[in-house]
């Protein structure tokens, strides 16, 4: 086990893909049968599914699994550890392009599966910004969208700029749309219904209600009779503006 105090001292260390383990106690005879550290991973997938990452521990996790919390630590040295292998574990989820396709086509086939993951697995957006990612599944993904960067004919120069515009735009956005239909769900609510009581107080608030009416026209430019529907347009013509720019940069000189 690595210790604390050695992990605070140097936190490039904190990762559980850097460290060769070799566990600080022994296997004993009474490790419950069946469990090892895959099963222990999907099972921490399932409980921040349902739970969150304020309701994830240990102990919780443990009880999913009929077994004590110190079992848990003969596969894993902390918290930490299972939930870098739990965000790495749901990238096998990503279906990066396997058949020859334009450029654009896979872009945008990333971006959306990549959005609709963040989506599906609020609790991923908090820790991909936390933890190294650098994990065999993510990687994975990774080469993925650098071999699409590299197909645009962009400078290698300007590469990872292109993808940090495209896939940090993709992780904010599925991250406010992840966490607005979490939301609705806690309130017992649909989106729509949600948005439109949220819209109805804040024109009943004087102060809010100008801020409100400047936006109308602009709103109803934008089209849609649902949430889902305004917020794919939004997010459909963003990619679109983000791939001109693309172009735009790749030809200049």
């Amino acid at each position: 086990m690595v210790p604390a105090s050695d992990r605070v001292r140097s936190p490039a260390r904190t990762s559980v893909w850097l460290e060769q383990r070799t566990p600080s106690r022994p296997r004993r005879s009474e490790s419950p049968v069946g469990l090892d550290r895959d099963k222990i991973t999907r099972a921490s997938v399932r409980l921040l599914d349902a739970e969150g990452l304020a309701g994830f521990s240990m102990r919780r996790l443990a009880a999913e699994l009929d077994v004590t919390a110190m079992s848990l630590y003969w596969y894993v040295d902390t918290k930490d550890d299972l939930l870098e292998l739990a965000l790495d574990s749901v990238y096998t989820e990503l279906d990066p392009p396997r058949e020859p396709a334009e450029w654009r086509v896979q872009l945008r086939a990333l971006a959306r599966d990549y959005r609709e993951l963040i989506v599906r697995h609020i609790w991923i957006s908090p820790l991909a910004g936390t933890f190294l990612n650098i994990g065999p599944n993510s990687m994975l993904f990774s080469y993925a969208v650098q071999d699409v960067i590299r197909s645009t004919g962009l400078p290698l120069d300007r590469q990872t700029g292109a993808l940090a515009a495209v896939f940090q735009f993709v992780y904010g956005f599925g991250t406010v749309e992840g966490n607005f239909k979490a939301r609705c769900e806690a309130n017992g609510l649909t989106q729509d219904d949600f948005h439109q009581q949220a819209m109805s107080t804040i024109r009943s608030l004087p102060h809010l209600r100008q801020i409100v009416e400047s936006t109308d026209e602009l709103m109803a430019a934008r089209g849609g009779n649902t949430v889902e529907e305004m917020r794919e347009r939004d997010f459909g013509f963003a990619l679109d503006l983000l791939i001109a720019g693309i172009e735009a940069m790749r030809d200049r000189p």
